[in-house]
């Protein structure tokens, strides 16, 4: 994309070059006005002839065939990019759509649930559920927000033992889901979603090797708890992400996310008062 911007704006420098050029020296060889230049150009570029107005002298005729030969080929060269750039806007948009569900799907399955289980390990959560906690009206500016407070945000995750084993069984009963998932070739061209699900993956294999949970020592624990937070604090950006997605584009699919929003302990499908 970016390459073919830059040819786009050296085109379009080249073809305004011309006109400039083909409309001053038009005025000079053939005397005229620069009105009558600029539509000597104009005619020669786009070869629609010049009708009852032509270059008279040798001089103008050379500048014709001259102009014919750039700027035919600047003004193609300008319209065809452009189109090009058109095209691929348009590509990406069908593609970040299918993006999008593929992301929704993941949370539907297994994303939220997912944030249930790790934010429970977070035992500083309270400074920002509020924030994670949206309203149906928040605006994009509540999400930039959001994301701002989150980065001076100090995790504090400490492993309950205990719920290791439940975690382990949840990734277990998802793997073929997630494997599909991995499976979609388009998934790569979202870089930041991508790093999520390996960092998944990789927790996963950590805790299916682990046979007895409960009794890991303490040094085994604080690298489980490095692989839990990077997992935690991917999940919780690219669910805001997704929640932004939802509130532009998909408003009755964004009123049922923040009614199960996985921040809050008194999440409920059901629409009250």
């Amino acid at each position: 994309m970016k390459n073919l911007q830059f040819k786009v704006k050296v085109f379009l420098a080249i073809f305004i070059s011309i006109l400039i050029v083909g409309t001053v020296s038009f005025s000079v060889i053939e005397d005229i006005s620069f009105t009558d230049a600029f539509y000597f150009t104009i005619a020669t570029i786009s070869t629609v002839g010049y009708g009852d107005v032509h270059p008279t002298t040798a001089a103008g005729k050379m500048l014709a065939i001259f102009i014919i030969i750039l700027g035919v080929g600047a003004f193609l060269g300008v319209i065809a990019n452009s189109v090009e750039i058109m095209l691929n806007i348009r590509e990406k948009k069908h593609r970040n759509k299918k993006l999008n569900m593929l992301i929704g799907a993941f949370y539907s399955e297994v994303g939220n649930e997912l944030i249930t289980y790790l934010s429970g390990f977070d035992q500083a959560l309270d400074k920002v559920r509020g924030e994670l906690i949206m309203e149906s009206d928040c605006s994009n500016q509540s999400f930039q927000l959001v994301k701002k407070n989150l980065k001076k945000y100090n995790y504090k995750i400490d492993i309950d033992k205990s719920k290791l084993p439940h975690l382990r069984k949840f990734f277990i009963e998802r793997r073929d889901f997630l494997l599909r998932l991995l499976e979609n070739s388009r998934i790569l061209e979202h870089e930041a979603f991508a790093e999520l699900l390996m960092s998944v993956f990789h927790l996963a294999e950590e805790l299916e090797h682990r046979h007895r949970l409960s009794q890991l020592p303490e040094e085994d624990l604080k690298h489980l708890t490095i692989d839990i937070e990077r997992v935690y604090i991917l999940l919780v950006y690219r669910w805001l992400d997704y929640m932004q997605h939802l509130k532009k584009n998909y408003p009755y699919l964004f009123s049922l996310a923040i009614r199960i929003n996985p921040f809050n302990p008194d999440a409920s499908p059901i629409v009250c008062k």
